[in-house]
């Protein structure tokens, strides 16, 4: 293969030696416009279903054909884009990537209908995939060799894992009363900074050489259509319920054999995309395992919280201070890593994360009917902590697993790792509102049995529903019907919070399990190293 080395920046320098802190800066904040810039763009889609039905004229299950939309190529685009960025340069690829997110921005001010906000939202999820990859590079850009997985990857991660809970803190203000408006300008306005940003600060160049083959392009697009397929399928399937739409069963069948196809092609190739063999390797497996449980895991705080407060009618600007308390223990919980995170500490931190989110989903499936954010600003935040107490040292571990064997195995990790985040979450997601939606049933059945018309204590709550409405009701005919109305609403309500309470408490279950295996499995290492006999040269070492 030939190499083509970019035009060098002048007086670029070393590696080792890291920028001065005048130089560091910008950056830093480049950084943080890129990875804000990406992780916003998707988080004020989750968080604006209901406005986006409202501004485009559909219902919120339309409505959710946005997310699936963004999440289709979000899920594999990473893959392709780090052969693009090797083989053509990475200040094209920077360059290119940012002004493509700009013109989908610019475009998306313009959108009124359906059709053409599925589309920008896919080219949306093209378009963002390399600002996440920017945004890691400009943030390690600068720094020492000492400090660029210690203090860069944590404080990355922190940027691109909060920036969809920030987009719930700052979504109320631009909403307003005005549509979506504020959000398209918003976007827009960070994608310009951010191809600023781009233009004015080089990227230490990369040589370039040749490494796209044409058999990458048929496996890349059956690994797109089998992640854009489950990840479709685990949107759309609570909505549309799984046994009642045949369609996602056909798509998941069809992403299932989408994979098993390219495991074929991958195993017989002697340059092969992905090593298969390395990825099911017992090391490989159980890091993809913990990466897939962890994503599981969160989605209690992104699926949870948020729809059961909807559940109860609050309102999106009711739930800010709670999310802005999330974004700022992720903080902590990545300054925490920054701190004390080293090789071979993985395990402490992933035990130290399980008991926190063990102890926060206990604390969460008590919840009320009466229960408020305010409320749960402990257990949130203890969650939030332990997604950031994980994350980092797991992705740690994943890159100096996969650089130990050399550079072309990074794609094998970057698939592992984005398998485990892209599809967990969603997987996550989809698994957690299909228990909502399963044991609201469950409970509300329940609760109609108990609401009998001939029940002495249905009568007495109709009877004082009734009493409440006389001044406003002259008829008692509707003053009944209201009341009855009313009740049955509230049932609802419990039957929602008791179906989360159950969710909550599975995911305290899972986590405490967890964290006993994983305690289990440490204490086996630690005698397993004390039975071992000391070699020849450990105890000439000693003496």
């Amino acid at each position: 293969m030939t190499a083509a080395p970019d035009v060098p920046t002048p007086a670029a320098p070393s590696p080792e030696a890291g920028f001065p802190l005048h130089r560091a800066l910008p950056y830093f904040v480049a950084s943080a416009l890129l990875a804000l810039s990406q992780g916003l763009g998707q988080g004020f889609v989750t968080a604006n279903v209901a406005q986006y039905a409202g501004d485009l004229g559909i219902t919120t299950t339309e409505a959710s054909w946005l997310l699936a939309a963004y999440l289709v190529p979000r899920a594999s685009i990473t893959l392709i884009l780090i052969k693009i960025r090797t083989q053509y340069g990475l200040r094209r690829f920077a360059e290119i990537g940012t002004a493509l997110y700009l013109a989908v921005a610019f475009a998306s001010v313009w959108i009124n209908d359906l059709r053409s906000a599925v589309v920008l939202q896919f080219l949306a999820g093209i378009a963002s995939a390399p600002l996440s990859t920017l945004g890691f590079l400009y943030m390690l850009e600068p720094l020492p060799q000492q400090w660029k997985m210690r203090l860069g990857l944590p404080m990355v991660l922190v940027l691109l894992m909060s920036a969809p809970t920030l987009a719930r803190v700052i979504s109320p203000a631009l909403v307003g009363d005005g549509g979506l408006e504020g959000i398209h300008l918003t976007t827009l306005a960070l994608a310009m900074l951010s191809l600023v940003a781009v233009r004015l600060l080089p990227l230490r160049p990369v040589p370039h050489m040749k490494v796209i083959q044409p058999l990458d392009l048929l496996s890349f697009a059956l690994i797109a259509f089998a992640f854009g397929g489950i990840a479709t399928g685990f949107v759309m399937g609570p909505i549309h319920w799984w046994g009642d739409t045949a369609w996602i069963g056909w798509l998941l069948a069809g992403s299932v054999a989408a994979l098993a196809l390219t495991v074929v092609i991958e195993l017989h190739r002697p340059e092969p995309l992905l090593d298969i063999r390395w990825l099911v390797s017992p090391a490989m497996l159980h890091l993809t395992a913990t990466l897939f449980l962890f994503r599981l895991l969160l989605s209690e705080q992104s699926t949870g919280a948020p729809r059961m407060f909807q559940a109860l009618g609050l309102a999106p600007s009711q739930m800010t201070g709670l999310f802005a308390v999330i974004c700022l223990a992720s903080l902590i919980g990545g300054l925490a890593c920054v701190a004390w995170m080293k090789p071979g500490r993985e395990p402490q931190f992933h035990l130290v994360a399980l008991l926190l989110i063990a102890i926060g989903a206990f604390m969460d499936s008590h919840a009320t009917v009466d229960t408020r954010p305010a409320q749960m600003i402990v257990s949130q935040s203890l969650i939030g902590f332990a997604g950031m107490l994980f994350m980092p040292p797991a992705m740690l571990k994943g890159l100096m697993a996969a650089l130990a064997r050399g550079p072309n195995y990074l794609l094998s990790f970057v698939v592992v790792f984005l398998s485990s985040q892209s599809l967990g979450g969603v997987i996550g997601s989809g698994l957690f509102t299909t228990i909502i939606n399963r044991r609201q049933a469950f409970h509300y059945q329940g609760l109609a049995e108990q609401l009998q018309a001939t029940d002495p204590g249905t009568m007495r709550s109709i009877a004082g529903g009734m009493a409440a409405l006389a001044g406003q009701m002259p008829d008692a005919a509707a003053r009944r019907l209201q009341a009855v109305s009313a009740l049955a609403q509230d049932a609802a309500a419990q039957a929602y919070v008791m179906a989360y309470n159950d969710a909550y408490f599975l995911t305290f279950l899972c986590a405490a399990g967890a964290a006993g295996l994983l305690l289990l499995h440490l204490l086996r290492d630690r005698l397993a190293a004390r039975l071992t006999p000391p070699s020849p040269s450990d105890i000439q070492t000693a003496s």
